[in-house]
């Protein structure tokens, strides 16, 4: 006798040994026919059924690209929104056609299998074309993932020789200054235009519609993360460390931005807002901007000390 997923069942030299009569071959012959016509009787319309099931699954998504469905994802403002969302889109089909994929085989094993009689199925040690099969299919779909994930990432982290606009994003616990680095430089003097936010007042950002904008980022004290969802993208700012990236925002209105990480008592109050406006409406912002810090800028007091006003406040 053997022992077989806990259970005894006989051995080919028990069934051998043991005496039988023409009643118990009939008999048993008998039985292993019934099972097998059963058994017949039920797996086929299983296999049709698992074959609809394909065909419509197919159908349904074939259907649904029609309509680009995101899966949850959410619509972006910037030039890289489509790319990012082919990305999601992709990810998603991938894991629905696994888990359709796994549910099948899970359910025709509970059909298929179930037990009948209390005579045991052949019994597989090994089968190695399925062991193959699961074992280089998530290789290639990891492949797959990783070749799309890295290519999409070099191009959102591109950045271009000469952006239109750059800002200087600052963090400090626990509000934001930005810092238009473009505006200032060989006018009397005045300093680049820049916007503090204050407790209770958080700063604006004014930024020009379908103009590429890079964001220079550093910290002096904890670590912080400028995030706007909207953006579909966010980047840590890091004491010690400058990091950058470069977008495009597509459309116009305002979106709230936030510290997306823990940084300390006020992380929660960390807000901002971004304010997209069209070319037009940004270079009167600018101009207005830069004649108040001329006007305000290096006034010589009667010490001879020159007493200079920095353009602060929320930017609105």
């Amino acid at each position: 006798m053997r022992r077989s997923f806990g259970r005894t069942r006989p051995s080919l030299a028990d069934v051998e040994d043991t005496p039988t009569t023409p009643a118990d071959s009939d008999t048993r012959a008998a039985a292993v026919s019934a099972v097998g016509v059963h058994g017949t009787r039920h797996i086929r319309p299983l296999r049709r059924v698992l074959r609809l099931g394909a065909v419509l699954a197919v159908v349904g998504i074939m259907a649904t690209a029609c309509d680009r469905p995101t899966f949850g994802y959410p619509r972006g403002v910037t030039n890289q929104t489509p790319r990012l969302l082919n990305i999601w889109q992709g990810s998603a089909i991938a894991a629905l056609a696994v888990g359709v994929l796994v549910w099948g085989m899970i359910f025709y094993a509970i059909i298929a299998f179930r037990k009948r009689s209390d005579v045991l199925p052949r019994q597989v040690r090994y089968n190695l074309p399925v062991e193959v099969l699961y074992t280089v299919v998530p290789v290639v779909i990891v492949a797959g993932l990783f070749f799309y994930t890295a290519r999409d990432e070099s191009e959102v982290t591109k950045l271009s020789p000469k952006p239109d606009v750059t800002v200087d994003v600052i963090a400090f616990r626990w509000n934001w200054q930005f810092k238009y680095l473009d505006t200032g430089s060989g006018r009397q003097g005045a300093n680049p235009i820049e916007v503090t936010g204050r407790p209770g007042e958080p700063a604006v950002l004014v930024l020009p519609q379908n103009r590429s904008i890079r964001f220079v980022e550093s910290s002096p004290d904890v670590i912080h993360s400028f995030w706007v969802p909207e953006f579909l993208f966010k980047r840590d700012v890091i004491p010690g460390r400058v990091n950058q990236f470069e977008l495009t925002i597509t459309k116009t209105g305002t979106f709230i931005g936030r510290c997306a990480e823990l940084c300390g008592t006020d992380h929660d109050r960390m807000n901002f807002y971004v304010k997209v406006v069209p070319q037009a409406e940004y270079d009167t912002f600018i101009a207005d901007r830069e004649n108040v810090a001329i006007s305000a800028a290096p006034a010589v007091s009667t010490t001879g000390t020159a007493a200079t006003t920095a353009t602060t406040g929320s930017g609105q």
